[in-house]
């Protein structure tokens, strides 16, 4: 059921998030421009009703069809809404939260139906009309059914809030609110209701307190001040000031999340804080003009109106004393019996997984009979190459009689025990490897499914009799000589034989210090200097970009490495890698990647350098150092 939230949470925040931005133009329209605000102008008031009725609904039915079927999905899903938005009286940000996705499916089914069905010549004709079509009716679907339904809801919780308003019960939701943001859950209620009921609110009075019920930063300040003054732990009472600063100016909540899981008992501290804040803005009749996003002290003072500046601080203070003075109390009451802060934060991280719908069920396997792990991506190049190497090296001194090797998807061996692959691939996997178990992941360098597999295989270890012990210890040299290390091994046979050297990256291969841009013009910058190195011809950029559309090439750790697809292996001159370095950081979905890979092989000819990479993800202080160094020459020394 938690599981089920959460993902239904992260679904919405995607499609509200990316489009925070506007939220908060709005919010600084309605806090500077309307009547009660700083600068009050009529004119540029003006915007503030068409951008609250209009602009967002159409932003996020358009994210909301963009994340089910592409740039179709978008178009279609803000022709629909428009239905929503003139079918209601209210503002349709709920109505945009569903009929967005709506939209998106219906374009993907009809996609799906009429593939391979259209004459040629016609695709644009068909294309266009269909969006065109299916959008005006899903518009007067929006305008005589969603429309009024999504109005009749927001009627009711509208009620609902006014009704706890006016009984002073709305501080009762802090008892939820604070628990679910540490179990990472928060985003399904801030998202899915507040938000919208906020957005209802503030168009007609220029404030909300819905906008101030899970973004005020005083709770989790108070905990970590408590932390500061009262940890007996050294290392933990070192790290709080740093904690504070992230999380009361950058107002990345989480940070604080940790130190509640060392104490369960805390999280008491926050809840009262927020209550008695709650409690305090409702006597004063307090609000926010906008969503304040992130929850630092600075965005969410610059969404307070003018006249409730003082007001808005105070509630920050009094949520901050009361969760402070509590959190002192609790710590000093409960010495000596808390977690370690590095174990609450590896509690978190599964604890985040798991809100995410990552955390895989234990991976069933049979030990004993588990001798060969592949590692299977498209085109068996990149991305299953790290993987394994990565996962031989972590698995190898509990389970020496392992063989991790890697493959495309569609030539993965008879004799494979376990299929490594990711989830788009499941099924390609199955069928080429009926005989293998599959563990299914998102990405293969850091994935929670990899860790069960890891912990399965070594929580339990075959046990041997003398003679098989024997034999199993010939096998394991072996296997170390030839089949552990068979890929790496294969990439510096190879490459000598033809070079007479083993493959290294050169300086020419090398652009640091390179400025943020999109993922597809990362993926072509990476295309581009590999056609320029002379390792691929001008076309291989394009698979790169097909094979990114198929899965993510994002590694985990901040590294990335697109490659082509397996059916353009032949658009690659010589094996190749060239590494583009982006400080900033470049999007890779929900992930950034600092460290992009191109990669273009021949065989196994680049696996011998990503073995190199590899061995520096062991090492996170290199790793770091790599993702932001303009020294060419630490680059060279650590890649080579």
């Amino acid at each position: 059921m938690k599981n089920a939230v959460s993902r239904f949470g992260k679904f919405l925040s995607g499609m509200v998030m990316p489009n925070i931005g506007a939220f908060i133009a709005w919010g600084f329209l309605t806090a500077l421009f309307i009547e009660a605000g700083w600068f009050p102008n009529e004119k540029l008031a003006s915007m503030v009703s068409p951008m609250l009725t209009y602009l967002l609904p159409i932003l996020i039915a358009g994210q909301g069809g963009k994340m089910i079927a592409g740039d179709r999905g978008r178009v279609i899903a803000a022709i629909a809404v428009v239905g929503c938005i003139c079918g209601s009286d209210y503002t349709m940000l709920m109505g945009a939260m569903v009929m967005g996705p709506l939209a998106g499916w219906v374009i993907k089914q009809f996609d799906k139906k009429v593939e391979g069905h259209i004459p040629a010549g016609f695709e644009m004709l068909i294309n266009n009309f269909s969006i065109g079509i299916l959008g005006m009716l899903l518009a007067i679907l929006g305008y005589y059914v969603i429309g009024p339904f999504m109005t009749a809801i927001l009627t009711v919780l509208t009620a609902g809030v006014d009704f706890l308003v006016a009984h002073s019960l709305l501080p009762l939701v802090s008892i939820f609110i604070e628990p679910a943001k540490v179990l990472f859950l928060n985003n399904a209620i801030n998202h899915g209701i507040f938000s919208p009921i906020g957005a209802s609110q503030a168009a007609e009075t220029g404030r909300s307190i819905m906008y101030m019920l899970e973004a005020n930063p005083g709770p989790g300040l108070g905990v970590l001040l408590a932390y500061c003054f009262f940890c007996k732990d050294d290392t933990t009472r070192q790290s709080a000031p740093g904690a504070v600063i992230i999380h009361l100016l950058g107002g990345i909540h989480e940070i604080y999340f940790p130190y509640i899981l060392m104490n369960p008992v805390i999280i008491i501290a926050p809840i009262v804080g927020n209550f008695c804040a709650i409690l305090f803005y409702s006597m004063t009749g307090a609000g926010l003009s906008g969503p304040a996003s992130p929850g630092s002290i600075i965005a969410y003072m610059a969404m307070a109106p003018r006249d409730s500046i003082l007001t808005v601080l105070l509630g920050v203070v009094i949520a901050g004393a009361v969760s402070f003075i509590l959190s002192s109390v609790i710590l000093k009451a409960t010495s000596g019996h808390t977690k370690s802060l590095t174990d609450a934060q590896n509690e978190m991280k599964e604890m985040k997984a798991q809100a995410k719908g990552e955390i895989p069920e234990p991976t069933a396997v049979n030990v004993g009979q588990i001798r060969k792990i592949v590692f299977a991506c498209d085109a068996g190049m990149g991305s299953s190459a790290m993987g394994a190497t990565k996962f031989r090296n972590r698995i190898k001194a509990e389970r020496p009689d392992l063989t991790v090797t890697n493959t495309s998807v569609d030539t993965i061996p008879a004799d494979a025990d376990v299929v490594v692959c990711q989830r788009v691939l499941a099924d390609r996997a199955a069928k080429c490897a009926p005989q293998a178990q599959l563990v299914t992941l998102d990405n293969f360098l850091a994935d929670p499914h990899l860790d069960a597999l890891y912990n399965a295989l070594t929580s339990t270890t075959p046990a041997l009799d003398a003679k098989a012990e024997a034999a199993a210890n010939e096998e394991i040299v072996s296997d170390l000589r030839n089949a552990a290390v068979a890929p790496l091994a294969a990439a510096v046979t190879e490459a000598s034989k033809a070079n007479g050297s083993v493959m290294k990256i050169q300086a020419e291969d090398i652009q640091l210090g390179l400025p943020s841009v999109t993922k597809e013009e990362a993926i072509r910058a990476a295309g581009a200097l590999l056609a320029k190195r002379g390792y691929v011809d001008e076309t291989y950029a394009d698979a790169m970009v097909e094979r990114e559309k198929l899965v993510s090439t994002y590694m985990g750790m901040g590294v990335a490495i697109p490659h082509g697809t397996s059916q353009k292996k032949g658009t690659v001159k010589k094996s190749g890698v060239v590494l583009l370095q982006y400080p900033q950081g470049v999007d890779f979905g929900d992930e950034k990647a600092y460290l992009v890979f191109g990669i273009a092989g021949v065989g196994n000819d680049h696996l011998d350098l990503l073995g190199n990479v590899c061995e520096i993800l062991e090492d996170e202080d290199a790793l770091e150092q790599l993702k932001t160094t303009s020294d060419m020459n630490y680059v060279l020394e650590h890649l080579q």
